[in-house]
Formats: C-alpha cells, structure tokens, sequence
C-alpha cells in the first residue's frame, strides 16, 4: 500500500509512476484519496473540538455542584446533551470516510520505478541480457510431455484422475530430479548466504492482504472458507509474513531467507498450447527467496539475487535471457521486476522461470513492517523477492534440451544429489 503522506508530498510524481502502469483514471483516484483524508482530518478535528466542549462543560458543571448550585447544574447537563450526539455524529462520519479512505488506497497498485519502460503487455517487455546458446536438436526433437510418457517420469493422466488436471504425478526418475532441484536450490541458496525456513503451506487473511495477494488475487488462491485460510501461490506471502507488524533494529539488514513449498494456483482463464505438459499447473514446487533490506540498499540487494538466479541456470547449463519488465506487464504489488526465462528447445519458446522483484515500502506498509534508524525514527523497510528457482520450465527446458537417442543427460550439478547421470 503506497503511503498517504508520501502520495499528499509528492502528488505530481505518484500521479506520473502510476500512469507508467497504466492505471486508469488516476488523477481522479489521487485527488479522492487526497480529498478523503483532508474530509476525514476535518471530522476528526470537529469532534476533537466537541468533545473538548463537552470537557470543559462538564468542568463547569463540577464548580457548580460544589457551589451548591444543582439547578443551574442540570441546566447545563441537559444542554450539553445535544454535544455529546453531536460528537457520535461527527465519530461515526470520520470513521466512514477512514473506511472508504482505506479502501481506495488499498486498491491502488504499487508505483513503479520511474526506470520502468512504459509499454501495455508482455509484448513490450525489454530484453535486458542473454547467455547460453541454444540446442539445435533437429526436427526429430520431442517436447517434454512426450518424453514424460517415454521415460515414465510424469504421468499427467493419473494426476488428472487423482485430482484434475494441472496436478502431475511425478514417478521413479522424475520424483528423483524434483527432490534434487529443490535440495540443490536449497543448497545454493544457503551458500549464497539465505537463511532456510519451511513455511505453512496456508495462510490467514492478514498474510495474504501484507503481501498484496488479496485482495488483488483473490480470484487466483485456492481458499478454504470454513477455516479462512488460503493455499499459498508462492512462500513469499507466509516468509514475508514473519515479519509482519515487527520493528528491526537498522544493524539487522539484510534479512536473507529461503525456504521450498508447493504453490497452489488458479490460473484462472489459463488455456490453449501455454498450458500443456508442465508449462502451467495449478500445483508446483519452488524454492523462493526473500529479503528484507533497508530502502538505501535495496536496489543494490535487488541485483545480488538477480546474479544469484543466473548462477543457478548457468551451473543447469540453460539458456537464458532478462527481461525487465514493462508497467504494463509489472504486478500490481511492484515497483520493478526482472523476468528470467529459458529457452525450451523442443517447443522453440522462452518460458518463464523466475521473476525477481522490489515492492520498495508496498508490502511493508500493509505488513507495518518498519525499523528504527540512527536516529531513533520509525521507517518503513524494503521488501524483495524472487523464484529461486520454480521447477515446472525448469524441469521441462532440462529434457527438451538435454535429450539425445540414448536417453536425456543430467546436468553435473544435480547428478550427485540424483545418484544418475542420465534418465533411460
């Protein structure tokens, strides 16, 4: 959640950020927020002067009675009456208009970096760097669904049966390579200096609301409405949640944690090629970091895990390329995100497998995240994330891109936490 003051200080700026997500009428959303909260200080301070009325009435009303004057007295109470539903009048019209002020603020996205490249979609993305090269395996070259039923390492029909479609079954050699990108993941992450947690794998409203999932993805979440908990589409929202409603003392930045869940999603109107094989599930493993930086330090954090997530799939030997992403095509929750996709050599895509982002105070706000500095102020933090990495393309880019006629070789850097160097 932007913060208010910041939005009444800096109006022109906000209005011009905003405009690069493309929000629509926002000038209009401004000066409602704006008008609310002087609406909402007018109230409070009309009934801050009634009730300090009705104090001093009632002071007079003391003296009275110690002078013996009781019918002078009740004559004061009776007319003090009309102050005291004057108060409640004016109470229950702030606390509206706080209502509706919060509201609105809540449903305003983030304010990107002024850096962000204007544009409507995807389709304006910006490609930022490439490594690797890619595969030439011909035209003979299978996508991964079909080794998945060669190998008998996936098997999408008894996951449909089980549960419905977007639930793989993962079998003998493919449940091997789950299990060793995640502990490989893990591993790196550790090295790298992020501390492990495992999270729920559910989550209350309030988690959901810190992080921005709710109520912007409300329609994305899996719920449980009798228990008011939500499945998580990402350990994000539970780590980030840690530190909700915390003060830090400044000494403690950076906060560096990662930690492995499954991810549950909608992927409400998902359909067509996109979504077959593992390119798109409604269940998924990942291994997620997040960090907690101080705002001076946090674009350069954001840096460090983007060349974290490149080790990663330099060591799996995947091309990749970056792309910063457009205002069009940013969450609503970012102020600036980096995409890493590799290159699926058998469907001759790029596919997404990790967006690494800064939400500057967004998330921090909501969560009252904050941190006392030097001298002894009360700042908001930066909050950071990133996929470290999610497994579906991950999985699906190693067999299109690895495969050979003797079967589809295992990169060195997984192959002593699979205990195979080849799936056959």
């Amino acid at each position: 959640m932007l913060q208010l003051q910041y939005i009444k200080d800096h109006t022109d700026e906000i209005i011009a950020r905003l405009k690069i997500k493309n929000v629509q009428n926002v000038e209009e959303r401004i000066a409602e927020i704006i008008a609310l909260d002087d609406r909402r200080r007018s109230l409070q301070k009309q009934a801050d002067d009634v009730k300090a009325a009705q104090n001093a009435a009632a002071k007079e009303i003391g003296q009275l009675m110690k002078q013996g004057l009781r019918d002078e007295a009740e004559a004061k109470k009776a007319a003090t009456a009309q102050l005291k539903a004057t108060e409640k009048e004016l109470s229950e019209q702030q606390a509206a208009a706080e209502n509706e002020l919060n509201a609105k603020l809540i449903s305003l996205p983030n304010a990107p970096h002024i850096s962000v490249p204007c544009g409507k979609s995807e389709a304006d993305n910006v490609v930022v760097a490439e490594f690797g090269t890619k595969p030439d395996l011909g035209p003979n070259a299978l996508p991964h669904w079909d080794l998945c039923a060669k190998y008998d390492i996936v098997d999408f029909e008894l996951g449909n049966k089980i549960t419905g479609a977007g639930f793989p079954l993962y079998k003998g050699k493919g449940a091997r390579l789950q299990r060793a990108l995640i502990n490989f993941f893990l591993d790196e992450a550790a090295k790298a200096g992020f501390a492990e947690v495992q999270p729920p794998l559910m989550v209350n409203e309030a988690s959901g609301l810190g992080t921005g999932q709710l109520p912007d993805k409300e329609g994305q979440m899996y719920a449980i409405p009798l228990d008011g908990y939500y499945m998580i589409p990402t350990a994000e929202v539970p780590i980030t949640n840690i530190y909700r409603n915390v003060i830090l003392a400044e000494n403690q930045f950076p906060i560096r944690h990662a930690g492995y869940s499954e991810c549950f999603r909608r992927e409400a109107g998902s359909y067509g090629k996109d979504v077959r094989g593992l390119n798109r599930l409604h269940e998924f493993s990942k291994v997620e970091i997040v960090v907690i930086e101080h705002p001076d330090r946090s674009y350069d954090q954001l840096e460090e895990m983007k060349r974290h997530v490149g080790h990663l799939l330099d060591m799996l030997g995947l091309p990749y390329h970056i792309l910063k992403l457009c205002g069009g095509d940013i969450s609503f929750t970012s102020a600036m995100t980096f995409d890493f996709e590799v290159w699926s050599a058998a469907q001759c895509k790029w596919l997404e497998v990790s967006s690494v982002s800064n939400f500057e105070t967004f998330q921090a706000n909501r969560m009252k995240l904050r941190f006392k500095d030097k001298n002894g102020k009360t700042q908001l933090c930066h909050t950071l994330n990133g996929s470290a990495l999610a497994l579906p393309r991950i999985v699906a880019a190693l067999l299109e891109n690895n495969q050979t006629p003797d079967g589809i070789v295992m990169p060195q850097c997984l192959q002593p936490y699979l205990g195979f160097s080849k799936i056959d």
